[in-house]
């Protein structure tokens, strides 16, 4: 149980990881689920499903399915996918209808939640059907993505964002659109993949490709309240671009990496954006998805662009995947219980683990 976690030490020179179990015990994941997942804005898809009325797309937060609509006035409104006659689900995948109805038993919705037919319901008693409604959830729109969080208290979603939204305005990230989106099954804990997504330590030696890149010298990353920037220059070329997936430009900021607790990345460029959600599915599983957007997916030479993009950030994935898989062995082997932080180049890891503890710990 998270009690069991103890104390974690904030400063990073001498703070010990999370214990192994954190990692591999089932009752810490339903805590996650619970203290988490269910209390934090997640990207749950995108706002071109939902751009016009009449519109809908299904999701699911922490195991709870839920459905997104664009009413007939045009607003965009959140509940959970789940009929109030007896839990059937009222929406299925994306589209465009006038009105939601459950394949169970045939009640409908309209798209603002209101009850509308209920089927042979015969005279039951003391029935309002004006307080049987969907249940509604929080959402919201930034970019080109719908976010929902299933916790009435949470801050707003702009709140959780930071700077994150005025550091990318130059991007106009809401006129991106769509292009390709992968998923992965993967054998280890959801914060395992987020810990090695964390730091570039791992890179000279799991990564040599994107180390080639990269200005590993200059690689650092920067922590917010709940979230962190990870500043990643290109290396510059000598003798030219050949064989290079990135061109070498001047400054900083010509790709913005965001991480935001607690498990979900933005990769920012000039003309293209990509999200990765990580979505826990057992104590030793999780799924990591994909997605690709770009400003002009029609205009000449994109498209091959965005096939090279996407390769190249397949190839690193598979990397990924298999030095976390070993690392989740490693975890559950009996032979590790905590590690300690390298102070050059873990403090995102120490961040985010902190962050976990405290929402596991915090009454």
């Amino acid at each position: 149980m998270p009690h069991r976690l103890g104390a974690f030490e904030g400063e990073l020179t001498r703070a010990e990881t999370l214990p192994a179990f954190a990692y591999t015990d089932a009752a810490i994941l339903a805590a996650e689920n619970e203290r988490i997942f269910r209390r934090c804005w997640e990207p749950v898809g995108n706002t071109v499903d939902v751009a016009q009325p009449g519109t809908f797309f299904t999701a699911e937060v922490a195991g709870a399915p839920i459905v997104v609509t664009r009413d007939a006035d045009g607003t965009l409104r959140g509940f959970y996918n789940v009929c109030r006659h007896r839990a059937g689900p009222v929406a299925v995948g994306k589209g465009a209808r006038r009105s939601l109805t459950c394949r169970y038993h045939g009640w409908s919705y309209a798209l603002d939640g209101r009850l509308v037919t209920t089927p042979e319901l015969g005279p039951v008693e003391g029935f309002d059907p004006g307080c049987h409604g969907l249940r509604a959830i929080r959402v919201e729109a930034w970019g080109p993505l719908v976010f929902a969080c299933l916790d009435e208290g949470a801050p707003p979603l702009l709140t959780t964002l930071g700077d994150i939204p005025k550091e990318t305005a130059a991007h106009d990230l809401a006129s991106m659109k769509p292009v390709a989106r992968r998923e992965y099954e993967i054998a280890c804990n959801w914060k395992t993949y987020v810990d090695n997504f964390l730091e570039g330590y791992h890179l000279p030696t799991v990564h040599p490709g994107l180390f080639r890149e990269l200005d590993y010298g200059r690689y650092r990353v920067e922590t917010f309240l709940n979230y962190s920037s990870q500043i990643a220059p290109i290396r510059p070329a000598a003798g030219g671009t050949t064989g290079r997936q990135y061109a070498p430009t001047a400054g900083d900021l010509a790709a913005l990496y965001y991480w935001v607790f607690p498990g979900w990345m933005l990769n920012i460029y000039p003309d293209n954006m990509s999200l990765n959600v990580v979505l826990p599915r057992g104590p030793d599983r999780c799924v990591t998805v994909f997605e690709w957007f770009h400003k002009e997916p029609e205009a000449p030479g994109a498209a091959d662009a965005i096939a090279r993009t996407i390769e190249f950030s397949h190839g690193i994935q598979l990397e990924d995947i298999s030095i976390c898989e070993a690392v989740q062995r490693g975890l559950a082997s009996g032979a590790y219980e905590r590690g300690r932080f390298s102070a050059l180049r873990e403090n995102g890891v120490h961040h985010f683990q902190s962050l976990v503890h405290a929402a596991l710990t915090t009454a």
